[in-house]
């Protein structure tokens, strides 16, 4: 392995060797960057913001809630457990909301694309067919029809209220769940009726109360997964194909400054393959040669190039990953980017003096995207996107004839391989398509159970991924298979675990299984949008055994997560009967009676619950715990 085993943090800002030779550049020019400035906000934190006990909602505040003075209640009457479960479930609703927008553009580019007006075929017909039978589509019809079809039904379904079951939820939730959510009245409809209900209760002097904030919370956390997350996966597995494992190349040592390099960054995937497939032209190569270039790539970076390097091999085109958002500053230090293309989250707002210090253009190819330094705006339209292809590749051509002779590059020597393209499908296939072999493993005890690692990259506790890579090797250790999406999954990719060396790290049963499968211990599922997909798999085995999440020997853990799509996987998680481990603890500790109903109480109601902790060797073993008790009550050694 290429990367520094970490025993110490002291002196560093990062697990990856690459990015801690990147930032001594980036301080040697002056630049301000994200570890410098974390830094910095460390010395002025408010400790009651820390707590959730401060609100700015209404024109009576900023209030605060000291509840060892006379300020116990906000100007409203909001008491700290109300006031800090709205705070986060406004959180939850900005989440959920972007995971909606996100199923929105998958569901229009797939409507675009059976009328014959996107340059996107569908890929994959079998699992269009697979998902048309599945909601009650025809399936005896023209496969663009019944791609138009599918694209209507799915983004209706982002919109049913109560009076209108949603078909998603019923097909695609645990059979043993579904119950117990209309038991507690969390059974969820539509993804933006959730959201309008949510953030309509936020108001000042609506829902003052934390159990029923927390209950709109759980519901919405469903409604993500189900009405948004399921549907826009599978849709761009229909359009561009469903994973399946490949080699890949990762870290900031794929970049050559000989190159003209276009980087997508962001999490939708339409801008970067409409590109990908025109930068594979040989006229395109040709003129890339022209400008005295060795040709023109593309560049993955967080979770649109996650989606890319799931689903396309490595070539002399696409050559890989960089990392995840916390490499992105470091990226464009190389001064090798010619383009950066942006769309939906993750783009730093401050990124704009390091375009104009390394020589690159950024560009927004989204409908939301915005930061200062913007060159150029193409708002995403699946009819347009062939146009904005052919201007993201002038542009990068162009800025490479100022780059090349201006631009001293500064690239780290560090690649890694990994697998990626691990899919449900692809579990199955490995095992036969059947769920049988799994069981007979798991039953066992050669895979004690499995973790489910849904998890940005945050500096709030210890260095970037510091944290998740030390968890997940502790885990791995313990005859624990991991399977990962989000930025945390970019970090083990670079950290050398998603590939098969990563084998010897892995406890002797673990590492059994493996070599029998020749698959990793932790299996590379891609993005956080794909905490839907890692649910599809867990279903799978609760209905082939006939028994409800919370039975099963599986955790959660975030144990980097950062933003607010994260809050709301972890209540999907919460609401889905999941052990679900949070790392850094979240902004509630003010909040007596909302931190004992989420890390105890709920678990009489869902049978999934919060639990924190910072050390990796102690979660790991809670997280052994956990699930050996559960191995203990089905009646496994």
């Amino acid at each position: 392995m290429s990367e520094t085993i970490l025993e110490k943090t002291e002196g560093r800002v990062s697990y990856h060797d690459s990015v801690e030779e990147m930032l001594k550049r980036i301080r040697q020019d002056g630049m301000s960057n994200v570890f410098d400035r974390y830094a910095s906000q460390e010395k002025i934190r408010c400790k009651f913001c820390l707590e959730g006990l401060s609100c700015q909602l209404c024109s009576q505040g900023p209030c605060r809630i000291n509840l060892k003075g006379e300020q116990q209640k906000g100007v409203c009457g909001i008491g700290p457990d109300g006031m800090a479960m709205r705070n986060m479930l406004l959180r939850n609703i900005m989440g959920a909301g972007t995971y909606s927008h996100h199923a929105y553009e998958a569901f229009r580019t797939l409507r675009a694309t059976g009328k014959g007006k996107s340059p996107f075929k569908i890929k994959d017909t079998e699992k269009l067919k697979w998902m048309c039978g599945k909601v009650g589509i025809n399936t005896n019809q023209d496969i663009n029809k019944m791609a138009v079809e599918l694209a209507d039904f799915l983004e209706a379904e982002m919109g049913k209220d109560v009076d209108e079951p949603s078909v998603m939820v019923d097909v695609f939730a645990p059979r043993k769940r579904k119950q117990v959510w209309k038991d507690i009245g969390i059974y969820p409809s539509g993804v933006v009726h959730e959201e309008q209900n949510a953030v309509s209760s936020c108001l000042t002097n609506v829902d003052g109360d934390y159990v029923s904030l927390a209950k709109k919370a759980l519901s919405l956390g469903l409604a993500t997964i189900y009405t948004a997350q399921i549907g826009l996966e599978m849709t761009q597995d229909i359009l561009f194909g469903t994973p399946a494992p490949h080699e890949v190349n990762v870290d900031l040592g794929i970049m050559d400054p000989d190159y003209i390099n276009i980087v997508f960054n962001g999490h939708q995937p339409w801008p970067g393959v409409a590109t990908l497939q025109k930068a594979k032209a040989p006229e395109v190569q040709e003129r890339a040669k022209a400008a005295g270039a060795k040709g023109l790539r593309i560049v993955g970076s967080i979770e649109t190039g996650q989606e890319l390097l799931q689903r396309f091999p490595i070539d002399n085109v696409f050559v890989g990953l960089m990392g995840n958002w916390l490499t992105i500053e470091p990226l464009l230090a190389t001064g090798t980017v010619d383009v950066m293309a942006m769309e939906e989250n993750c783009s730093p707002p401050d990124i704009d003096q390091y375009a104009e210090k390394y020589q690159a253009t950024l560009v927004g190819v989204s409908t939301i995207i915005g930061l200062p330094g913007l060159s150029h705006m193409f708002p995403y339209d699946p009819e347009k996107v062939n146009e904005t292809a052919d201007k993201l590749i002038d542009l990068a051509i162009e800025n490479f004839k100022k780059r090349k002779n201006k631009i001293v590059p500064k690239v780290p020597k560090i690649t890694q391989k990994a697998i990626a393209g691990f899919s449900t499908e692809a579990v199955l296939g490995a095992l036969g398509n059947k769920l049988d072999p799994l069981v007979d493993v798991i039953a066992a005890g050669k895979i004690k159970g499995i973790v489910a690692l849904a998890n940005c990259s945050t500096l709030r506790n210890g260095p970037q991924d510091w944290n998740t890579v030390n968890l997940v090797k502790q885990l791995i250790k313990k005859d624990i298979l991991v399977v990962a999406g989000g930025c945390g999954n970019h970090a083990l990719e670079v950290a050398g675990l998603c590939n098969l060396d990563a084998v010897n790290m892995a406890g002797a049963g673990l590492k059994e299984v493996c070599n029998m499968l020749k698959i990793p211990p932790v299996l590379s599922f891609g993005t956080c949008t794909d905490t839907g997909r890692i649910s599809m798999l867990v279903t799978e085995l609760a209905n082939h055994l006939d028994v409800d999440i919370s039975d099963l020997p599986i955790a959660v853990t975030a144990p980097e997560w950062m933003e607010q799509k994260a809050t709301i996987d972890g209540m999907f998680a919460v609401a889905y009967g999941a052990y679900t481990h949070l790392s850094p603890t979240p902004f509630i500790t003010g909040a007596s009676k909302l931190v004992k109903l989420l890390t105890e109480d709920v678990e009489k109601l869902t049978g999934g619950k919060v639990a924190l902790g910072d050390n990796p060797v102690e979660v790991a073993n809670n997280i052994e715990s956990h699930i050996l008790s559960k191995r203990k009550a089905m009646g496994l050694s």
